[in-house]
C-alpha cells in the first residue's frame, strides 16, 4: 500500500503547536528549588514527539534543536544535572524557534537563521557544561560539543571499533514495490541501523539495530505501509557492529548515535507513570530493550488507547456545515410549529404532542452541535504568562500573573478574535497599570504587584476581566487630556464616564510612549473590535488600588436572543442585549430641536430619538411616538430611543450572514427565516445608534 505523506503534515504541524505550548506553559509554572519530575517528564516528551515527527518527515532543523533539547531534558530527569534559570531561558527561546520553523515549514514564513543559531550555540553550551558536570561526577560524558561539527566530519570517523548496543528488530516485507521498499528503508534508518537481508520466499527485509520502542518502529512503518502485511519480530538483544550495518544518511541523528559521538537517550517511562499522549509520529516513550513489558505499564498502554479512541480531530470547516445544517433544522421546525398552532388540540393531540418532541429535541440538538465550536479560554490565556514574564523582566518588575476560568468555553470564532484586543489589555497593564518595585514599596505595597485574567459564564454572555493591582487610572489627567482633545467633559462627570474617555481614538495621557505600549494608544481600536462582536467593556478602577476591565461577550454569534419588532408590515430583530426597556412616552416627553431631529425625556435624561421607519424608509403605522412604542438602547456607552411600531416578542434565532448571501447595508448586521418562511433582518444596534445625531442637550435645555 502506498500512502502519500504529505496527507499527515498538518496534523504534525497541528500536534507540534500544541506540544509547544504545553511545553512553554510547564516551563514557566516550574519551580527551579523543587521541580515536579512528572513536569519535567512532560517537556522531554514534548521535545521527543516533536524530534520524532520532524525526522519523520525529513525536517532536519527542528530535528537538530530538539535533538539536543531533548538530551540536555533526559540529563535533567534523570537528575544527572540540575534545572537552573539558565535552562529555562534557553528551553522557552527553543521554543520560540521550533514554533519560527514549524511556522516556515508550514506557511512559508521567513526564519531567522541567526536566531537559530544563538539557540542551537545556547544549548551547545549548556550541553558541554552538562557534559563536564557528569564527567567530573565519574559518569561518562557524551560529548555533545560535537554536535556543531559538520556532518561530513561526522561521516569520516572511522566506524570500525564502534558497537551500537539495542535491541534486533527483524521486518519481513511482502510483495510491494521497490519504492515502497526504499521509503521504508529511509524511515527505520532514522530509527537506527539497517541491513538488508534477503528472504525465503524470494521477497526481501530488514534487520533493524534500535533502541526505539517497538511502538515507534510500527508507528514509522504505518506511513508507508501497512503494519498488518509486514512480519515483524524482536530477536535477542545483541551488540551490532556498525561496520557491518548500513549507515544512516548523513547528518541524521541516528549517524550520529551510531558512531558515538551521543550516548543512546534512554526514554523510560516517567516515575509518576503518566502516559505519552498517542501521535501520529513516531513519539511513544522508549527505553532500553527489555523483552518484556512490566505488569504496571500494560494498564498505561490500554489507557492511552482509550483516549486516543475518545476524540477526534474533524475541520473546522466541516463543524460549520454541521451548524448551518442544524439551523435549517430549527427554522424548518419553528414553521411546523406556526403551521401547527392553527389545528384544533383535540381533534390532532398526538400530532401536536409528537411536534412539542420534536421542538424539545431540536433545541437539544442545536446545543449539541453549538457546543462542538466551543474552546476553553485557556487557548487565550495560555499565550500570556510569556509575554507577561518577558515584560516584566524588559521593564525590571515583578509580576505575579494568575488566571481564573481557563476552562470556561466561547465560540471558536469569537475566542481567535478576542485574543489581540486582550493581549493589548494585558500589555497596558504591565506597562502602566503596576508601578516598579520600588515605588510600590514606598507605597505600602508587595513589590510584586499582581496581575489578574479571568473568566465567566453570567446567564448567555461571557465576563472577560482583565485587572491589576497597580496605580489605577488618574482622574485629573484623563480629564484635562480629554478638554485639551476638545471632548466634551465636566469636572462632575460619574467616574464611569471619565474611564470611558480612555477609548476615544488617540487619546493617552502616558508621560512617556514605549515600545510595550501606552495607556490609551490603540484602545479605541480595542473597543471597536469587542463592539463588532456585539461586546460591552466596562472600567472600574480606583487610585492607588488598580484597575479592572471587564469585557462581556455574547457566547456565540451563531444564535441570538433577540426580541421581533414591527414597523408598518417589517419586522425586524433587535439583539436583546442592548434593550434597557420598553415605554409609551406621553407627547409632553418629545421635544424638537430645530434642525437636529427629536429627544425624548426619560427619568430626567434626554436622549435622541431614532425613528426606525426614517432609517430604512418605511411607510409606517405611527409617526408620532406617542402612539407608538420607543425602546431604550445602549450601545459603547451611549444610549438612544429607537421609535418603533409594536413589539411582537422574545425569539432565539438563527443568523445568517447577509453580506455573503447578498450585500452590506448599513445598520443590518445579518437575517434569519422567521417560522412562516419569511426573512427578518436584525439590526446593528451600534451602528444605529452611532449614526444618531449627536445633540448637546445639557446647551439646548440649560
Amino acid at each position: 500500500m502506498n500512502i502519500d505523506m504529505s496527507q499527515f503534515f498538518q496534523v504534525f504541524f497541528d500536534e507540534t503547536e500544541e506540544l509547544l505550548a504545553e511545553k512553554e506553559r510547564l516551563l514557566l509554572a516550574i519551580d527551579l528549588e523543587s521541580p515536579d519530575m512528572e513536569d519535567i517528564d512532560a517537556i522531554f516528551r514534548a521535545a521527543h514527539s516533536i524530534k520524532g515527527g520532524a525526522a519523520t518527515f525529513g525536517l532536519a532543523d527542528m530535528t537538530e534543536v530538539t535533538h539536543i533539547l531533548e538530551t540536555l531534558l533526559d540529563m535533567i530527569r534523570k537528575k544527572e544535572i540540575a534545572l537552573t534559570a539558565e535552562h529555562v531561558d534557553a528551553f522557552l527561546a527553543a521554543k520560540d524557534v521550533l514554533k519560527m520553523q514549524r511556522d516556515g515549514h508550514r506557511h512559508g514564513a521567513s526564519v531567522d537563521q541567526e536566531a537559530v543559531a544563538d539557540v542551537m550555540v545556547r544549548l551547545q553550551s549548556l550541553a558541554q557544561e552538562a557534559a563536564q558536570q557528569k564527567a567530573a561526577g565519574g559518569v561518562h560524558a557524551p560529548a555533545l560539543a560535537t554536535a556543531s561539527a559538520p556532518a561530513s566530519v561526522l561521516m569520516n570517523a572511522t566506524p570500525t571499533a564502534v558497537t551500537v548496543p539495542g535491541r534486533r528488530i527483524r521486518i519481513e516485507l511482502p510483495d510491494v514495490p521497490q519504492k515502497d521498499v526504499d521509503a521504508l528503508a529511509v524511515e527505520m534508518g532514522l530509527l537506527g541501523t539497517l541491513e538488508t537481508i534477503p528472504l525465503e520466499n524470494g521477497h526481501q527485509g530488514f534487520i533493524l539495530s534500535t533502541t526505539e520502542s517497538m511502538d515507534d518502529i510500527l508507528a514509522i512503518c504505518s506511513f508507508v505501509l501497512n503494519p498488518d502485511d509486514l512480519k515483524i519480530t524482536e530477536e535477542a538483544p545483541a551488540e551490532v557492529k556498525a561496520e557491518n550495518a548500513t549507515v544512516p544518511a548523513a547528518g541524521s541523528e541516528t549517524a550520529i548515535q551510531a558512531y558515538g559521538f551521543f550516548e543512546p537517550v534512554a526514554q523510560d517511562m516517567p516515575a509518576s507513570g503518566a502516559p505519552a499522549a498517542a501521535k501520529p509520529q513516531a513519539q511513544a516513550d522508549t527505553g532500553k530493550a527489555t523483552p518484556a513489558k512490566t505488569p504496571r505499564q500494560q494498564p498505561e498502554k490500554i489507557a492511552v488507547s482509550s483516549q486516543e479512541s475518545s476524540s477526534i480531530r474533524v475541520g473546522v470547516d466541516k463543524v460549520d456545515q454541521l451548524i448551518n445544517l442544524v439551523g435549517e433544522l430549527v427554522i424548518t421546525q419553528a414553521m411546523v410549529e406556526q403551521l401547527s398552532g392553527i389545528l384544533d388540540p383535540m381533534v390532532y393531540e398526538r400530532l401536536l404532542s409528537s411536534v412539542s418532541q420534536l421542538k424539545r429535541n431540536t433545541r437539544d440538538l442545536q446545543e449539541a452541535v453549538m457546543s462542538i465550536r466551543m474552546m476553553p479560554m485557556d487557548y487565550v490565556f495560555s499565550r500570556f504568562p510569556r509575554m507577561v514574564r518577558d515584560l516584566a523582566v524588559k521593564l525590571g518588575k515583578k509580576i505575579d500573573f494568575v488566571t481564573h476560568g481557563a476552562a470556561t468555553e466561547l465560540d471558536k470564532g469569537l475566542i481567535e478574535r478576542i485574543i489581540d484586543p486582550l493581549t493589548h489589555l494585558v500589555r497596558n497593564s504591565v506597562d502602566h497599570g503596576i508601578e516598579m518595585p520600588d515605588v510600590r514599596l514606598a507605597n505600602g505595597k508587595n513589590e510584586a504587584g499582581k496581575l489578574t485574567l479571568s473568566a465567566a459564564h453570567q446567564g448567555g454572555n461571557i465576563v472577560i476581566e482583565v485587572s491589576d493591582d497597580g496605580g489605577g487610572l488618574n482622574r485629573e489627567r484623563i480629564l484635562a487630556k480629554a478638554m485639551q482633545n476638545g471632548l466634551p467633559v465636566s469636572d462632575n462627570m460619574p467616574d464611569s464616564e471619565v474611564w470611558q474617555l480612555i477609548f476615544a481614538p488617540g487619546f493617552s495621557t502616558a508621560e512617556t510612549v514605549t515600545d510595550v505600549s501606552g495607556r490609551g494608544v490603540g484602545m479605541d481600536v480595542v473597543k471597536r473590535n469587542i463592539t463588532a462582536m456585539g461586546g460591552v467593556v466596562d472600567i472600574r478602577s480606583a487610585r492607588s488600588k488598580g484597575t479592572t476591565i471587564s469585557i462581556s461577550l455574547p457566547l456565540t454569534l451563531a444564535i441570538l436572543d433577540g426580541m421581533s419588532i414591527k414597523v408598518g408590515e417589517e419586522i425586524y430583530i433587535l439583539p436583546l442585549g442592548f434593550v434597557i426597556e420598553s415605554l409609551k412616552p406621553s407627547p409632553n416627553d418629545v421635544k424638537e430641536i430645530t434642525g437636529q431631529g427629536r429627544v425624548i425625556k426619560v427619568r430626567g435624561e434626554y436622549l435622541p430619538l431614532i425613528p426606525l421607519y426614517q432609517i430604512f424608509n418605511i411607510q409606517a403605522r405611527y409617526v408620532e411616538p406617542s402612539d407608538g412604542i420607543v425602546v431604550i438602547l445602549e450601545s459603547d456607552g451611549n444610549k438612544a430611543a429607537l421609535f418603533i411600531d409594536e413589539m411582537l416578542g422574545q425569539q432565539q434565532v438563527v443568523v445568517k450572514n447577509l453580506e455573503s448571501n447578498y450585500r452590506k447595508v448599513p445598520g443590518i448586521s445579518g437575517a434569519t427565516i422567521l417560522g412562516d418562511g419569511g426573512v427578518a433582518l436584525i439590526l446593528d444596534v451600534s451602528a444605529i445608534v452611532r449614526s444618531s445625531r449627536t445633540l448637546n442637550v445639557e446647551m439646548a435645555f440649560a
